[in-house]
């Protein structure tokens, strides 16, 4: 999809929300003009709002479950800063869902601002806790059923 596309995400694009106050290392002092800071935003909050809705909708129990989600992509374009303080809305849906993977796209957005500020991509693969392998029935009946709750269009992908 063409990024200026993607520029025109709002938040009801997405089926989940969550929000976050930008913390004082979240500014670039070097650089005012840059957006999020790839590492603060990427590391901490993109996986914190996907791995929110697994344990809230799909079941995942992180110590206990008998399969894990293994990060094998993730990328974020970035189109206008955020600095601290503000609070961001992150909503998040399904691009593609697999037998054993899916592709999310998470949304930035500054609360009381309707123009998106970053789109992330993160792929999760699931696998076995103990082989590290994926599981001949793929990511299971219930982790499947609450992902698709999100999935754009409704569709599971080839995957």
């Amino acid at each position: 999809m063409a990024q200026d596309d993607r520029k025109n995400r709002q938040k009801k694009d997405y089926g989940f929300c969550l929000e976050y106050r930008t913390r004082w290392s979240d500014n670039d002092i070097r650089n005012p003009r840059t957006a999020l800071p790839a590492f603060s935003v990427k590391r901490f909050r993109f996986d914190s709002i996907v791995n929110t809705y697994l344990m809230e909708c799909c079941g995942l129990h992180p110590p206990t479950s008998d399969q894990i989600g293994l990060v094998v992509h993730s990328s974020c374009d970035y189109f206008a800063p955020v600095g601290f303080p503000a609070v961001v809305e992150l909503g998040l849906r399904v691009k593609k869902l697999g037998k054993s993977s899916v592709t999310y796209e998470i949304g930035v957005f500054e609360r009381f601002q309707k123009d998106v500020k970053a789109i992330g991509e993160f792929v999760h693969v699931f696998v076995d806790r103990e082989t590290r392998r994926p599981r001949p029935d793929g990511m299971g009946a219930s982790m499947k059923e609450g992902l698709q709750k999100l999935t754009v269009g409704g569709k599971d992908s080839k995957l």
